[in-house]
């Protein structure tokens, strides 16, 4: 029996990330470092996998678009056009990465009609895979997974980066006082970690589309749920390099409803 649309290309994207691990553990702590048009990191071995993954999806998949934070800056937005599209990241924590710090995933995100379906994260610190989306599962390491069931109290690990803007520095002071804060350096771990339940809850304030995607795909199939503060990014309409932040709370229910509480929004 020949598989589904979906279904061949969950199976790409598994082996499009694994077949990328090899490369990426070979250069971690020593690729050469670039500076973007942003001011963020990028290393030789981000353009390198993207590009790789990019040549799998494309040739196996030419109606589908491919989006990648590697892609050149465009002057506008790229309208989304295709039934699938995918949105890569190919070092979430290109800082980690550079510096040697074990905390780094490849995140691609399988979506269609801007929705994303399906989320493979390769997470090199446990060197495992996690994925899954709506209707299959999630999965860690090839074992079923759930979002964690705990109610929230005071050594509930949260994942949360300092965030940039100073503005959002008090509802940060409020997080540290009443959980216990874990910050990875890798948005796409932090959400990944809450989807399978190594984590208790999320609040990024400093995310982008990429760095998103995939892991949104996994956390309401977890049993989980994800609160956008700023305007929901999906259905997909466009990818832009320069997109807007994206802004969320995610665990579960009673999580959720404890940090919009403690965030104040």
């Amino acid at each position: 029996m020949s598989l589904s649309a979906v279904d061949s290309r969950i199976a790409a994207a598994k082996a499009a990330v694994a077949s990328q691990t090899k490369t990426l553990h070979a250069e971690f702590g020593k690729a050469r470092v670039e500076i973007k048009y942003d001011g963020t990191r990028v290393t030789n071995v981000d353009v390198a996998i993207s590009e790789a993954i990019q040549a799998a999806i494309t040739t196996a998949f030419p109606e589908d678009q491919f989006f990648s934070e590697e892609l050149a800056v465009t002057a506008e937005p790229v309208p989304v056009t295709a039934r699938f599209c995918w949105v890569l990241d190919p070092i979430d924590g290109t800082n980690n990465y550079a510096n040697g710090i074990i905390y780094v995933s490849i995140s691609l995100a399988l979506l269609e009609n801007g929705v994303p379906i399906y989320g493979v994260i390769y997470d090199m610190a446990r060197r495992v895979l996690m994925h899954g989306g709506p209707g299959r599962g999630v999965w860690d390491d090839g074992q079923p997974a759930r979002v964690s069931e705990s109610a929230p109290h005071t050594h509930s690990l949260i994942g949360f980066h300092s965030p940039v803007e100073k503005s959002y520095a008090a509802e940060g002071k409020r997080l540290i006082e009443n959980f216990k804060i874990r910050g990875l350096g890798s948005s796409a771990l932090h959400l990944a970690y809450a989807a399978v339940g190594h984590l208790e809850g999320v609040v990024e304030h400093n995310n982008r589309i990429w760095d998103v995607a995939a892991a949104a795909a996994m956390i309401n199939e977890g049993g989980g749920e994800i609160h956008y503060l700023t305007p929901t990014p999906f259905p997909m309409t466009a990818f832009w390099l320069k997109s807007p932040r994206v802004q969320y709370v995610a665990g579960n229910r009673t999580m959720c409803a404890r940090l919009h509480e403690i965030l104040e929004r």
